[in-house]
């Protein structure tokens, strides 16, 4: 403490003393937050918490100047001192002097504030950091038009049970920020979001609600949302700026369950899909002051340089840019294979973090898709990260054709030797892939990589007893548009058989009429087509005998007058049949690998994954020929 002064004694907050320093060789203002600590061991546990934050670089946070601990002899204390940024208006300011005049706050302001506190949490967020204590005086105003984030906290401080209550004393108003499991003292991202959605909602209701009203109302919704649909109602009722879009996305902020709260990223596809249209420049990345010829100097050398752009200077969307295509125009021998290890998390990070520079997108994705065969994605951790990341980009760019693409196409070459655990996040992922077909309904290459998927999804297990109509009929879909493409024609095949064969639903779904014609129909037809080309009979075959494995479906097929189409397949392609191996796989089309040495379905008598054996499908097909239309199945 020797090189500040103290000038002034500020309010106190939630964990200790406020105190405003100036330096005394700069003249510099300060902020510094003292919190009283128990003993040695929370002060140290809390400071080497803490130290990583004197790292973070980002235009809407403001990062502690300096950490340290000091003894207090005269009431024997150790206190942990954290230096601020010092700023003397803060959101808490702007909404006690609306409040007071019964003003609503200007909605254009409103968007752009949001807009920067959106974009610093994310940042937070991604980096897995918790704000743990945001409120509206821990958001700083630097300007007029220029906000941070401040006073980030630690779990070993807000854990503390003791000081939290005797502040709970002092002033209420200091836990009514705080999501509900917060109390109990779990913190993760979702209390960061509980915190601004009180934020939101104290901005937007300042203009009738009286401090203590606001206080009070905070409370009450940890229990019953009862209170905040009242408010909600009231805001429509005043005509509150955004009101509407406030009712829609306070709601899902404030949920008393954290799992049913929606995400950072949710709430930003919330604000730039609606109205707040200025929020979305505030939502960019901001730039680093770095000289351009540093980061020209680095992209021209080797991997390791490239890789060191893409870590240390993420808040430059441009360069990142640039960094992805010069990976992507390398030769191997340039990218001295195999890449680092870390190489996948960065790609990922990277396209988490630019997620809106679309450029950014199929260049990860591409990168990404490289390493399948570099054993870069053979950790299952690894994996669902990267799988989690690219159901994100499905999600958020489904109108970015090459993001589409080349994210299908990297799913499936994780999937090919997968074992997933839990398959309950897969299931959103048949949604993205109908949203993306319904997207591009002509687009041959979407539809191949899509069905090759749903495939894989299928032999793992992770298409649902109530999902199967619906992937079936994307798939048929799939054919139907795009028939004459041999490759789409197999992985869709092979899909329907694998849903056949696991459920007498699924095969059900295939025989029935849709779209004027059942997809018996549409079988036929496509023989037709492709009556020359023995992968696409083979399979043809195959989605034949699972269907015909089930009793009913099997009446069906006779009766629907596929006997002759069987016997002509069986005399043209007996040998064939015979004496062909395992399940091929899918075909993505595009690829440079397309996986046939994966082992998933390359044994000599069948697939080891989905337990089928081609004889055995020989055997079915054949006994196709020697039922007697006539006669009822058995």
């Amino acid at each position: 403490m020797e090189k500040y002064q103290i000038l002034d004694w500020l309010n106190p907050g939630a964990l200790g003393v406020n105190l405003l320093v100036e330096e005394t060789k700069t003249k510099v203002k300060h902020v510094i937050k003292q919190v009283e600590c128990i003993d040695e061991h929370q002060a140290n546990e809390a400071l080497e918490e803490l130290m990583p934050l004197l790292k973070l670089q980002h235009a809407h946070v403001s990062i502690y100047q300096e950490l340290f601990i000091t003894w207090n002899s005269e009431i024997s204390s150790l206190f942990l001192c954290l230096v601020m940024e010092f700023h003397e208006g803060s959101f808490q300011n702007v909404i006690e002097k609306k409040r007071a005049a019964k003003r609503v706050i200007d909605s254009q302001w409103m968007q752009n504030m949001l807009g920067q506190v959106l974009n610093a949490l994310e940042y937070l967020h991604q980096l897995d950091i918790i704000h743990r204590n945001l409120k509206p005086s821990n958001i700083a105003l630097v300007s007029s038009d220029h906000c941070k984030l401040q006073d980030l906290s630690s779990n070993a401080l807000m854990t503390d049970v003791a000081k939290w209550n005797v502040r709970a004393e002092e002033d209420p108003s200091h836990k009514s920020w705080m999501a509900p499991e917060a109390l109990n003292f779990s913190f993760s991202q979702k209390s960061d979001i509980w915190s601004l959605g009180c934020i939101i909602l104290d901005m937007a209701g300042c203009s009738f609600l009286d401090s203590t009203e606001a206080m009070l109302l905070r409370k009450s919704i940890r229990s019953s949302p009862d209170g905040l649909r009242g408010v909600l109602r009231t805001m429509e009722e005043r005509r509150v700026p955004d009101a509407e879009i406030f009712s829609s996305l306070l709601p899902l902020m404030l949920q008393a369950d954290p799992s049913d709260r929606i995400t950072i990223r949710d709430v930003i596809h919330l604000f730039v899909s609606s109205d707040f249209r200025s929020s979305s420049s505030a939502l960019m990345p901001h730039r680093q002051v770095v000289p351009d010829f540093i980061i020209d100097r680095l992209l021209e050398s080797n991997v390791t340089s490239i890789l060191e752009v893409l870590q240390n200077f993420s808040s430059h969307p441009e360069d990142q840019q640039r960094a992805l295509e010069k990976l992507l125009g390398m030769s191997e021998d340039q990218q001295g294979v195999p890449w680092p290890a870390e190489l996948v998390e960065v790609l990922a990070g990277t396209m988490k973090q630019h997620d809106r520079v679309l450029d950014a997108q199929p260049c990860a994705c591409s990168l990404l898709l490289r390493t399948r065969g570099q054993g870069l994605a053979t950790d299952e951790l690894r994996r669902a990260r990267l799988c989690e990341c690219i159901l994100e980009r499905l999600d958020a760019l489904p109108r970015n054709r090459d993001t589409c693409l080349n994210g299908l196409r990297l799913l499936w070459a994780l999937l090919v030797d997968a074992v997933i655990a839990n398959k309950a996040p897969w299931e959103k992922a048949l949604a993205l892939i109908a949203e993306v077909l319904a997207t591009y309904p002509t687009d041959t290459e979407m539809a191949e990589a899509s069905c090759a998927v749903l495939w894989l999804l299928s032999l793992l297990g992770c298409i649902g007893e109530q999902q199967l109509e619906e992937v079936v009929v994307l798939i048929l879909q799939s054919i139907r548009a795009c028939q004459d493409r041999a490759l789409l024609v197999n992985n869709a095949c092979q899909a329907l058989a694998s849903l056949a064969k696991m459920s007498e639903l699924a095969a059900l779904q295939v025989v029935m009429p849709e779209e004027g014609s059942s997809g018996l129909t549409l079988i036929q037809e496509t023989y037709q087509l492709h009556q020359d080309d023995p992968e696409v009979v083979e399979n043809i075959c195959m989605l034949l005998a699972h269907l015909a494995s089930h009793k009913d479906i099997l009446s069906e097929l006779v009766s629907s007058g596929i006997q002759p189409l069987v016997e002509e397949i069986h005399g043209h392609f007996t040998s064939s049949l015979v004496s062909v191996g395992g399940l091929p796989q899918p075909d993505l089309g595009g690829t440079e690998s397309r996986g046939r040495s994966s082992g998933l379905c390359g044994g000599d008598w069948g697939c080891r994954v989905c337990g089928f054996e081609r004889p055995s499908l020989y055997h079915r097909v054949h006994d196709l020929t020697k039922v007697n239309p006539g006669e009822k199945q058995q």
